[in-house]
Parts: structure tokens; C-alpha cells; sequence
């Protein structure tokens, strides 16, 4: 069973245009996020999906394969979707500056595993990489797989920007909300810490469900928390939800870019 890890990137971002393309610590920040998930056991090929010439660019200047994607896609899943497509045909790629593209060739199958990684969490762990995948690979009957971790505040747990995930007995997702999920009516919303599960945005997918599930429209719920994930849930497919140990914040703001340039030159 072939593992393909694909990290889509945009170069427009509400908070931070061009973050991915960040570099005080001396490397693209999705280079950082790149370098993390090459060091995965598990993945065979480690592709970026970029909508912007930029990031291609860049990608080819730190020995990345990268395929341009169009800039009309609502969640990074849509994104791989289409680098999936592509890098089954080998022709060679004009971009919109006129600019030869390499091309990549690499062929899946129905059952094989897509990653999908977060081109700003530069601090990704690769054990989770690996893990996520082996949650689709030892369970036949799932199509799609994701983490999620202990919170360690409060805070994080009433943040909006943390997403929160409840599931079943089984580890199967029952729903992922930006909201405090469940709420402790006794405790007026949040209660202990330890009632709450932090959704860490990393998934798995056999490529033939990335296919179905990117084919269909974006849902009522997708649309409202803005979570892709929620696509798979409307729709009535089973997310098996991983639980980790380690998490890491992504990068959102110049603020956070900032801190984490600090950490990283230290």
C-alpha cells in the first residue's frame, strides 16, 4: 500500500498573505513544514500543492516537487485533490507566467493513502504523520482518519481558532466544532479540561474517498464553522479520530510567525 503525503499551500491568507513564504529563520516557512514531514517513516513521497508560481519556486529552490493547483479551491482538501489528478499524467506544465513546470509522476491506487498536512505548522511531529496514516492501514473499514489531543487550558478550549472534536466509543468522529464541544451544562459550558478533545488538523484518506468526498458540494455546516472535515460528517462517511500526545500550533499571524522565529534561531 503506497502512503503519499501532500501539503497544499496558498499564497493568499486573511491574517498573513504569503506566510507560507515567511523566511526569518533562513528557511521558507513551508520549508520547515516540508523538512518535518520527510522525516516520516511511513509516507513513500512527500508533494506540495501550491496556487501560486511563488511556491512552486520556492519549492524547487529546497529540492521540493510541487504541483500548481488553480486558486478557486474553498479547503486544502479540494487542493489535493486536483495534485492527486495531475501527477498521474507526466506531461509537461506551462504556468500562467509562461514558465516550464516540472512535472511529477507517481500512481495510486483506489486503497492507497493521501496525506493531508498543514503547510503552516512548521513544528508537525513525523510520529504523527506516521500515526495517521497506520489509522487507515490497520482499519479496512474506514476511508478517512484524523488526530486529536488532551488541551491543556481553558483558554484553549474556549478559543475559537482551536478546533474541538467529540467522538464515539469507537473512535469514530461524531462532530468537530470551533465551539466548547460538549457543553457541561452544570459548569455553565466548559467543564474539566479533561472532557474535551483538541482536533489536530491532519488527515488521512484512501484516495478513492478523497476523490468522492471533494466531488460533492461544500456542506451547510463545512460553510458555517469553515472546517472541511465537517463535509465527511454531513454526508455520513466515518472519520476515525487517533488520539496523540503531542500538538503544535500553527501559524495564523505575523504575531505567531514571530514567536515561533524566535524559538527556532534560538
Amino acid at each position: 500500500m503506497k502512503v503519499l503525503a501532500c501539503i497544499p499551500a496558498r499564497y493568499s491568507s486573511t491574517r498573513f498573505a504569503g506566510k507560507v513564504l515567511a523566511r526569518d529563520t533562513g528557511k521558507f516557512l513551508i520549508q520547515h513544514t516540508y523538512e518535518q514531514a520527510c522525516l516520516a517513516k511511513v509516507p513513500e513521497k512527500v508533494i506540495i500543492a501550491a496556487d501560486d508560481e511563488r511556491i512552486v519556486a520556492a519549492a524547487e529552490s529546497f529540492g521540493a516537487e510541487c504541483v500548481l493547483t488553480s486558486t478557486e479551491h474553498k479547503s486544502g482538501t479540494d487542493r489535493i485533490a486536483e495534485a492527486v489528478k495531475k501527477i498521474a499524467d507526466s506531461g509537461q506544465r506551462i504556468g500562467d507566467s509562461g514558465r516550464k513546470l516540472n512535472a511529477i509522476r507517481y500512481t495510486l491506487n483506489a486503497n492507497d493513502i493521501v496525506l493531508n498536512l498543514q503547510a503552516d505548522e512548521p513544528e508537525l511531529d513525523p510520529e504523527n504523520i506516521d500515526y495517521v496514516a497506520q489509522l487507515l492501514m490497520n482499519n479496512a473499514n474506514y476511508q478517512m482518519a484524523t488526530l486529536a489531543a488532551d488541551f491543556e487550558s481553558h483558554e484553549q478550549i474556549t478559543d475559537p481558532n482551536i478546533v474541538k472534536v467529540i467522538a464515539d466509543c469507537n473512535g469514530r468522529a461524531i462532530y468537530f466544532s470551533r465551539a466548547p464541544i460538549p457543553y457541561d451544562r452544570e459548569k455553565s459550558g466548559v467543564g474539566e479540561i479533561g472532557q474535551y478533545l483538541r482536533h489536530i488538523g491532519i488527515y488521512a484518506y484512501r484516495k478513492e474517498f478523497l476523490l468522492k468526498i471533494t466531488s460533492l458540494p461544500q456542506t451547510p455546516l463545512e460553510k458555517i464553522e469553515k472546517l472541511e472535515q465537517l463535509r465527511a460528517v454531513e454526508n455520513g462517511f466515518s472519520v476515525l479520530v487517533g488520539k496523540v500526545e503531542h500538538t503544535c500550533d500553527g501559524i495564523d499571524t505575523p504575531e505567531q510567525y514571530a514567536e515561533f522565529a524566535k524559538r527556532y534561531n534560538k
